[in-house]
């Protein structure tokens, strides 16, 4: 339901013919795991400097310094050929590249835990540090989501490893199975609607996520004749990573680690769902004749070709081929000139988020563009009334 953008196979001839290509990103997509360590970065520049800044190393790397390299970084169109697409995603180095960052993610929630159940922080540096290590979660999300989408059973275990720490092992179903199907529509709750600000958005597509993950399950349980509290039910499975690895930490740690964890996993949450937001707003799929919703399409997503955001989050900005082939993997996604755009990279576009009157004021008017300002064929956040041409 979810492919509309046809997967093509290698002509030999043009092989033959095609000039060199070389992926000039290659070794860039190791920046993935580089986010990753920023409690690790913060407590090596505190115990250099005695500097309280440095905890919130998280924050000002997300919201201010990527922006900034985003600004000066410029945009990259460029494809890969057709023709490398084959060899390129079957190439392991961007697989491993992937790896790497799980256990620099976990030597950063480790770590930050630790540190802030042990070391004597004022009130200012631990909320700053607990912005870093849920930013760290938040970013690993993004890992999950890669390595959650390939058809590897250890890279599928591999995507629930890196969610445990944020507590959002649901999401390894309902992104998979309910999120891919039913994107921009109504009924999804991870695409927002136009005029819903994200502070709205946020609580339906929490709640609205987790008891799609558990449906989905419960169904696919269900026709194997298995009750849904089974083991082999993919939340539990996920959940219970989470519940030891909390646990662990609180037994090593003492009691007072488990709020630390539980507050960054709810902000790591956050994040994600600010991205969610973006992604889709005000985008909608037409219904068809039989009641049934057209096919995904590149117009359905918002797309950045921001290079910073893209290396730092393995091209997930290319959301529009990212849905139509969903096992096309980071390094062969393409861009699509019919895409919509945003103005800039996630990075800054989260920040417009928080402020609705702000996000408004930019993205409305792209929505009503896109749909040569009918927005009867919006997703329109009930109601609003339905805007025709002209109004």
């Amino acid at each position: 339901m979810s492919s509309t953008v046809p997967e093509l196979g290698p002509d030999p001839a043009a092989m033959s013919q095609a000039p060199a290509w070389r992926d000039r990103k290659r070794y860039l997509w190791l920046f993935g795991a580089v986010i990753v360590g920023l409690p690790l970065y913060s407590f090596g520049g505190y115990a250099l400097t005695g500097w309280g800044l440095f905890w919130w190393m998280g924050p000002l790397f997300i919201y201010l310094v990527i922006p900034f390299m985003d600004l000066f970084a410029g945009t990259d169109t460029a494809n890969p050929p057709e023709t490398r697409v084959p060899a390129l995603s079957r190439e392991r180095w961007y697989r491993w590249a992937v790896y790497l960052a799980i256990p620099i993610q976990y030597a950063s929630f480790v770590c930050g835990t630790w540190i802030a159940v042990t070391q004597d922080l004022a009130w200012y540096e631990w909320l700053g540090l607990l912005f870093t290590v849920g930013g760290v979660s938040g970013a690993a999300i993004n890992i999950g989501h890669e390595l959650g989408h390939a058809t590897d059973g250890l890279d599928r275990w591999l995507a629930k490893i890196a969610l445990a720490p944020v507590a959002y092992g649901h999401f390894y179903v309902e992104h998979n199975r309910g999120h891919h199907v039913r994107v921009a529509t109504p009924e999804d709750p991870a695409s927002a609607r136009y005029g819903e600000t994200f502070w709205a958005f946020l609580p339906r597509c929490v709640a609205g996520s987790i008891a799609s993950a558990w449906n989905i399950e419960k169904r696919r349980l269900a026709k194997a004749g298995k009750p849904v509290w089974h083991y082999s039910n993919d939340n539990l499975q996920s959940w219970a990573i989470t519940a030891v690895i909390f646990g662990a930490m609180t037994a090593w740690l003492g009691p007072i680690a488990l709020p630390f964890m539980l507050l960054q996993a709810a902000y790591g949450g956050s994040l994600l769902e600010v991205v969610n937001y973006l992604e889709h707003y005000g985008l909608c799929r037409q219904k068809l004749a039989d009641g049934r919703y057209e096919r995904c399409r590149p117009e359905h997503s918002w797309n950045s070709n921001h290079v910073v955001t893209n290396l730092f989050l393995y091209h997930l900005q290319r959301h529009s081929d990212h849905h139509a082939n969903p096992t096309r993997p980071y390094q062969a996604l393409r861009h699509f000139s019919e895409a919509p755009q945003l103005p800039s990279g996630y990075a800054s576009m989260v920040l417009l988020a928080y402020l609705p009157p702000l996000w408004f004021r930019v993205m409305n008017p792209r929505v009503i563009a896109h749909y040569d300002g009918d927005l009867r064929r919006a997703n329109l956040q009930p109601g609003l009334r339905h805007e025709r041409p002209g109004h």
